[in-house]
């Protein structure tokens, strides 16, 4: 029996003469545009079996997580619920990676949290024109904008976002409240505040993320389960298996049972949840205008309110995504379209925010989860979608008891991994130079979220173009120079390496032939004037062209023997002067 679906993979054409080609063509159009199509008439009971249990699996993850990021976003802890369900169900017919989970993440709460000031509406207006942004990329096919961001600016972001987000929680693991959520400030409130520090939260928030840890290291090194194992050791190993995927859920609702006995007893040592509404909101437009007590902020006002965040959460929105996405289909031996997923992304941002959500992306844990999980096809997000909307609806009056302290014991054990040490000692090896945009994303991301990435994303691609100004050219020293740029040669570079092949052919004693070879370049324009149909049509002279580099040697050989039988008695080998530089040949081969 077949181990998946073959989920992704193309259809297959019909034979020549069974349709109109105009059908095909309408057919194969409804596969792009509707993934699902492609996937669903193979779909089995198998994957149905696997896609459930994977389903249950990021489901009692995501439920603890979206009620953790609701408080990374500062926002009530239903509008993380709010925020879990829609895109498990656009992604069943938009996306093309059967692993990818759509939801709250830590990254994109923080965002959301620095731009929409802990304020509802401005969340859900946000996570509205996100998606119209996203979706408005999909349609043009503009996903090839997300590979100007390179890999150590991503890193560097994600980095500092691990450290925002975890030390954002330690005031829910002190027990500490009123703390603001500026990062300096933030370091500044904790360490005045210490002495406030609740001992009931900060011990109940240590030993849930001791059992997370313990879990995960279990979940780990569990071996996979073989049908050949006896009843009673598959049986303990599926327990195992299910009590370590689902630590997240398992944590939290002992934390919320041992807030509850206290509860009881007419002591509450902890900083609880508190109420969360049960059930989802009326669906409705997405406010764009507030009344406050000061009156009404209009749409415009909202939208210079939020400023940078329109661009930012956007696009950090599709590179999470999109990265995710890819490094999974990576794995699994399948591929997935960048500006598809750019439409599965920004459909949900738009109907999520008749849900009353905030800006979601792709989730790079559960998405693990999912994999590992034995997901077949994206029909696995409607048992997790299910399972959200009914921890709404019967769950909420559980919810109240959740400890803060727990929840912050998730998002830290959630984002630690976030933090990449390996990726500094692989640049440092690889190339050193990439460490710049790294560390300047790095600490600037502190700062300002928009000018790390912005000034990352600079840095790096002033270090590319600083390639093609400069580009490596690789010298031969001897009686005839060889220089052999490797690459492209653009106009920036033409003033450098003209003064190359000034400097080392015409600036030694006696000056020597030069022999450009351009066999290695690969891209040329007009102002470098190093490939024979431009040199033809500039009509250089004191520049000859040779298919061969052994043609070139021989010929300037020659003509060095021929300059050097007709000099005078005692008269210098050549002469330097700028006016002789005619006289000398640049020998150039072909490209």
């Amino acid at each position: 029996m077949p181990s998946s679906v073959d989920a992704l993979s193309p259809a297959r054409p019909l034979p020549p003469g069974l349709a109109p080609m105009s059908c095909c063509w309408s057919t194969e159009t409804m596969q792009k545009w509707l993934p699902f199509l492609a996937w669903l008439p193979n779909y089995t009971w198998y994957a149905l079996k696997m896609d459930f249990l994977a389903g249950i699996s990021v489901g009692l993850t995501v439920i603890p997580q979206a009620l953790a990021y609701a408080e990374v976003a500062g926002l009530p802890p239903q509008y993380g619920l709010y925020s879990a369900f829609m895109g498990c169900f656009v992604y069943f017919f938009l996306g093309t990676s059967r692993d990818v989970t759509l939801g709250p993440t830590a990254i994109m709460s923080l965002l959301v949290s620095f731009y929409t000031f802990g304020k509802p509406a401005y969340a859900v207006l946000l996570a509205f024109l996100s998606g119209c942004i996203q979706l408005g990329m999909g349609f043009l096919r503009l996903g090839l904008l997300l590979d100007f961001i390179s890999c150590p600016v991503i890193k560097g972001f994600t980095s500092a976002a691990a450290i925002t987000i975890s030390f954002g929680q330690i005031k829910n693991l002190l027990g500490l409240q009123h703390i603001p959520r500026q990062f300096f400030l933030q370091v500044y409130y904790i360490f005045r505040n210490i002495g406030e520090t609740r001992v009931g939260d900060v011990v109940l928030g240590l030993v849930c993320m001791l059992l997370l840890l313990v879990l995960k290291l279990m979940r780990d090194h569990v071996p996979p389960v073989h049908p050949e194992m006896p009843p009673g050791v598959r049986l303990s190993h599926g327990l195992v298996w299910t009590a370590t995927t689902a630590r997240n859920a398992l944590v939290v609702s002992f934390a919320a049972l041992v807030a509850y006995s206290f509860e009881v007893t007419g002591y509450q040592p902890f900083v609880l949840t508190g109420k969360t509404p049960e059930g989802l909101p009326e669906p409705h437009v997405p406010p764009f205008s507030v009344t406050t007590t000061n009156g009404t902020v209009s749409f415009t006002e909202m939208v210079q309110g939020m400023g940078a965040g329109l661009a930012v959460v956007p696009l950090v929105g599709l590179l999470e995504s999109i990265a995710v996405a890819k490094s999974f289909a990576s794995q699994n031996n399948y591929r997935v379209d960048a500006n598809q997923e750019l439409l599965a992304i920004g459909l949900t941002n738009i109907l999520g925010s008749i849900f009353s959500s905030f800006p979601v992306t792709g989730s790079f844990g559960r998405t693990a989860l999912n994999a590992q999980s034995g997901v077949c096809t994206p029909a696995g997000g409607l048992m997790t979608g299910t399972l959200v909307l009914l921890s709404l609806d019967y769950l909420t009056s559980f919810f109240y008891y959740i400890p803060k302290s727990a929840l912050a014991a998730v998002i830290i054990m959630a984002v630690v991994p976030l933090f990449d040490t390996k990726i500094v000692r692989t640049l440092w090896r690889v190339k050193r130079l990439d460490l710049l945009p790294l560390c300047v994303t790095f600490l600037l991301c502190f700062w300002e979220v928009q000018y790390g990435i912005l000034a990352g994303t600079l840095v790096s691609v002033l270090i590319v173009l600083h390639s093609v100004a400069r580009p490596k050219i690789q010298v031969s020293e001897g009686q005839v120079l060889i220089l052999q740029p490797a690459g492209g040669l653009h106009f920036p570079a033409i003033d450098n390496l003209r003064e190359d092949i000034l400097n080392r052919a015409l600036g030694t004693s006696p000056p020597r032939c030069a022999i450009l070879d351009c066999t290695h370049v690969f891209s040329i324009d007009y102002t470098v004037v190093p490939v024979l149909r431009v040199l033809l049509s500039a009509d250089l002279k004191g520049v000859l062209y040779f298919s061969t580099m052994e043609e070139a040697v021989f010929e300037n050989l020659v003509f060095s023997a021929e300059k050097y039988l007709k000099q005078e008695p005692g008269a210098q080998p050549y002469n330097v002067s700028e006016d002789s530089v005619p006289e000398h040949k640049i020998a150039l081969l072909k490209a």
